[in-house]
């Protein structure tokens, strides 16, 4: 029962915040100009202190090398949540504005922000380790397929492996979490200094984009508000498929105990607060 109640606990806080910003809104204390702020802030500037938090400030060389496989295990579930995602936009008609966002959405999770409290009130500070494994797969997936997803989807463009890897090049999240990768298979530890910032600046990446959502919501404006095509199927995707796939695969490739217990938690939590922000942007 305590559990149940932790894990109500963790998605009111989402909705508290969202609700925080609808009222921003409402009252005009923020605009179309504190949106742009908001989404050039969260994406340029808070994002790439999170990888940076998260990687380098959570992980060690020692415990990636002794964890590749959850690693493989945790890209290869989200690689088949992103092909099934992309089999059910065409099935489901999925307007081109909305299908990147849609696929990425299905497949990609909040680990921090969500994951990371709720995993240490349900298994306790143990399953840390696990649960940032699983995020640095995450938010190398949200970085680079998923931002390029949405970016495709709202701008238009061809996904042409040349222009595709030069404009990864060009953004601050993948550079970022690419160089913190490196520099934790070298060993190479940042100043104090850097890592304290970046665990501060980090610490407002989530709040403030479910923030922005609430704006976008009253944007929209609630009357507005319908249950458009695929949100369902969304749903059932993140909440159902995901973990079920999840747990399959733990199944198969041997692995179990707190490790499947953590993936499964993750794999199955609310879809990543980054999203909305994103979408917005492109």
């Amino acid at each position: 029962m305590t559990s149940f109640f932790n894990a109500v606990s963790a998605v009111a806080v989402l909705l508290v915040l969202t609700v925080v910003g609808y009222c921003m809104g409402k009252l005009g204390w923020m605009g179309p100009a504190e949106k742009k702020f908001l989404g050039k802030y969260i994406i340029n500037i808070a994002v790439p202190c999170n990888c940076i938090n998260g990687v380098l400030g959570r992980l060690d060389r020692s415990m990636l090398g002794e964890a590749g496989w959850l690693l493989l295990l945790a890209f290869g579930l989200m690689v088949l949540c992103l092909a099934a995602a992309m089999v059910l936009a065409r099935i489901l008609r999925i307007p081109r504005n909305r299908k990147g966002i849609f696929v990425s959405m299905c497949a990609l999770s909040s680990c921090l922000f969500v994951g990371l409290p709720l995993g240490t009130q349900l298994f306790g500070d143990a399953c840390i380790p696990y649960v940032m494994i699983y995020y640095l797969a995450n938010a190398t997936m949200i970085q680079t397929v998923g931002v390029a997803m949405i970016e495709r989807s709202g701008t238009g463009g061809d996904l042409r492996p040349a222009a595709f890897l030069k404009d990864l090049a060009r953004k601050p999240p993948i550079v970022t979490i690419v160089v913190c990768v490196i520099l934790l298979l070298l060993g190479v530890k940042l100043p104090d200094v850097v890592m304290t910032s970046a665990e501060y600046i980090s610490g407002s990446v989530s709040p403030l984009a479910l923030i922005y959502t609430g704006y976008v919501t009253y944007e929209l404006g609630l009357r507005n508000m319908k249950l458009e095509r695929g949100l369902p199927t969304l749903m059932v995707m993140r909440l159902a498929v995901s973990p079920l796939v999840c747990v399959t695969l733990c199944q198969l490739s041997g692995v179990t105990g707190l490790p499947r217990s953590v993936f499964a938690l993750e794999s199955g939590l609310p879809v990543f607060t980054q999203g909305p922000v994103l979408a917005g942007t492109y």
